[in-house]
């Protein structure tokens, strides 16, 4: 950030009065300017004992697969914003489930929301961020072909939990980068 989003002054990097951490401060008005994580929300669709995934359209990870997911937009709930990056990188509609998994992708400054869900009655097509969408057994997942690390984890803890019949939550913390960018 360069300059104050409310008056247009040039901003530089100090700690307010009063906090703790350094912020981005108007050196003419004096607004302080927060950067907080961003929400990546999704949820892995379930259909006949397949999975739903998405091949990206679009960087970072163009080419690898993933399960439907995205930034959570204003005005809408975590269950709201899976539902609707399904309807947009599947052509899907799902029925949300409960919560599978929150990650802390700590150097990307965002967290990743997975939810379990079903996909209602089983349609699904290509959406214009995504290559292809495939139906996929648990067997044939592409392991080495999936974009993030936090998809795999949903996705790993996801099937751990259908073999078990159970359905709890579990956090996982990524502290380092990895190739090819940021999530």
């Amino acid at each position: 950030m360069k300059f104050c989003a409310d008056c247009g002054g040039s901003v530089s990097i100090r700690t307010p009065p009063g906090d703790h951490l350094p912020r981005y401060v108007c050196d003419r008005c004096g607004t302080v300017h927060y950067e907080n994580p961003r929400l990546i929300v999704g949820c892995v669709p379930e259909h006949e004992g397949r999975i739903l995934l998405c091949k990206r359209a679009i960087e970072p990870r163009r080419g690898y697969w993933t399960v439907p997911a995205g930034f959570m937009e204003n005005g809408e709930t975590l269950q709201q914003a899976a539902a609707r990056e399904s309807r947009e990188e599947a052509l899907a509609a799902v029925e949300i489930g409960s919560l599978l998994s929150i990650v802390h992708v700590l150097p990307a400054h965002q967290v990743h929301v997975y939810f379990r869900a079903r996909l209602a009655g089983g349609g699904f097509g290509v959406g214009p961020e995504s290559l292809a969408v495939e139906l996929v057994h648990p067997a044939s997942i592409p392991w080495s072909e999936i974009a993030f690390p936090s998809t795999e984890f949903a996705l790993r803890r996801y099937l751990e939990d259908r073999a078990a019949a159970r359905e709890p939550y579990h956090f996982a913390e990524l502290t380092r980068r990895f190739a090819g960018a940021a999530e």
